[in-house]
């Protein structure tokens, strides 16, 4: 599990993610100078430092180096999630917290996913369908 990036970490990588493409130090220093003032060598040393922790590739054009998302901000996002669900003592009741706090756009995303991915649940693996207090099976179930 990745640890959540710093400040200028995530600054950097949001770059990286958005424009989708090997960038150079120089590309970043001047989009973040836009911002805040900041040396060349502080984005250099920050991309390195993503590089030595599996943030990025780095390839050497001429006397310079372009870097590549190693993953995308979606996957990233998705492991702090599952990490912070994973260290809760009631995985339920996280589950529910967060739920309350969604926006109705965010739930309606969340209800999409969860279509997305049972639809690319293999029929194999798929849970069997719930089973009614009568012991019948659900309406709509296999067979229905």
């Amino acid at each position: 599990m990745p640890r959540q990036l710093g400040e200028l970490e995530d600054a950097v990588m949001t770059r990286v993610w958005q424009w989708n493409r090997p960038v150079t130090v120089r590309e970043v220093l001047e989009d973040l100078q836009q911002e805040r003032s900041i040396a060349y060598t502080t984005v250099m040393t920050v991309l390195d430092n993503l590089h030595q922790k599996g943030w990025v590739r780095r390839e050497v054009e001429g006397r310079a180096y372009r870097y590549t998302a190693v993953s995308t901000r979606a996957a990233y996002s998705a492991a702090l999630m599952n990490e912070a669900w994973a260290q809760s003592d009631n995985p339920a009741a996280a589950l529910v917290a967060f739920f309350g706090m969604m926006s109705p756009e965010q739930r309606e995303a969340l209800n999409d996913a969860i279509r997305i991915a049972q639809r690319d649940i293999p029929e194999a693996t798929a849970a069997p369908p719930a089973e009614t207090a009568e012991g019948g099976r659900e309406p709509g179930g296999p067979g229905r």
